[in-house]
């Protein structure tokens, strides 16, 4: 591995969808607020109570404040916005949170606005999220997700999560990051992985 010339979180990723989109990944910034509340807002209520537990068609201002309070150590998030559209909305993001700095575990969570489903999209994020996560230690990761959410349990065992209970109809998972990374980076599709793990060569 070469010594990288910046943070991880200063890398800019230019890549495309599946179906040939161009999108732009980058870490979450402070000033992204109004990106992810109009991303949200973009969620159906299927999604967007899979992903925050609530259907209600907006989140409260606080919750939206923790979305974008990335510092990259304790909280990690990454984001993948429209190249092609002169506002750049977001379409997706995922985040990794730990309880503090000083431990080796954090919970993962992932949301994809849903006219973009189906195009490889969470999984190049979450590549990203993981070699960010083994740059600062993180060697397991958990999520949580509903037990009929079979689309998101699909998505973590392929990168080798078990279930660790289920309670009031949600599910706990636990997974390592390096075998998830490496099951990603033995992945042929989608065809984004390739272009994601070339411009994080340096941190691998």
């Amino acid at each position: 591995m070469s010594s990288p010339a910046r943070p991880i979180d200063q890398t800019v990723i230019h890549a495309a969808l599946e179906n040939g989109v161009p999108i732009c990944i980058r870490a979450i910034r402070p000033n992204d607020e109004a990106r992810m509340r109009g991303g949200v807002e973009q969620l159906s209520l299927e999604s967007r109570y899979m992903r925050f537990f609530t259907s209600a068609p907006t989140l409260p201002d606080r919750v939206i404040a923790r979305l974008v309070a990335v510092d990259g150590h304790r909280h990690l998030g990454w984001g993948a916005l429209l190249s092609d559209d002169p506002d750049h909305p977001a379409i997706g993001a995922v985040h990794a949170i730990r309880s503090d700095t000083s431990t080796d575990q954090a919970e993962l969570a992932i949301g994809i606005i849903d006219s973009f489903h189906g195009q490889g999209l969470a999984r190049m994020l979450i590549a990203v999220l993981l070699v960010h996560c083994q740059t600062e230690g993180i060697a397991t990761l958990t999520a949580q997700t509903l037990a009929d959410n079979r689309p998101a349990i699909r998505l973590l065992r392929s990168l080798g999560a078990e279930r660790t209970g289920t309670e009031d109809g949600v599910s706990e998972f636990i997974f390592d990051v390096s075998g998830a990374l490496s099951s990603l980076q033995d992945s042929p599709e989608p065809a984004g992985l390739k272009t994601v793990f070339e411009a994080l060569q340096s941190y691998l």
